[in-house]
């Protein structure tokens, strides 16, 4: 045998070793690299993670939300809450009232 007919039947060999070889070494990219990938799957879990502390806070800002409107609704008109109120938008207080000032970046909710 020639070199050449030998180099062609190894070369013709090795042909669909390396073809499935680089398919499988395709997949195995995209499994961990991909969009559906591993990498992504941990950045869905870190991104779900937040949200839901977000979700949390969120829920604990409108409960407190709901409990202070819930004194000024008019079956139930809660006296401490209507006067709290009155006094911030009359801007109002008894002699017996500790006054706090606050500078333009403090907030009040």
């Amino acid at each position: 045998m020639s070199l050449g007919s030998e180099l062609k039947r190894r070369a013709r060999l090795m042909l669909a070793p390396s073809v499935f070889l680089a398919i499988t070494g395709y997949f195995a990219w995209n499994a961990t690299q991909g969009d559906r990938g591993l990498k992504a799957y941990a950045q869905r879990k870190d991104l779900l993670h937040q949200v839901l502390v977000d979700q949390e806070a969120a829920k604990a800002e409108r409960d407190g939300w709901e409990k202070r409107v819930s004194g000024l609704r008019a079956r139930h008109l809660d006296p401490d809450t209507l006067d709290e109120r009155a006094r911030a938008m009359l801007n109002l207080a008894q002699p017996t009232d500790v006054i706090v000032k606050l500078g333009p970046q403090d907030k009040l909710f």
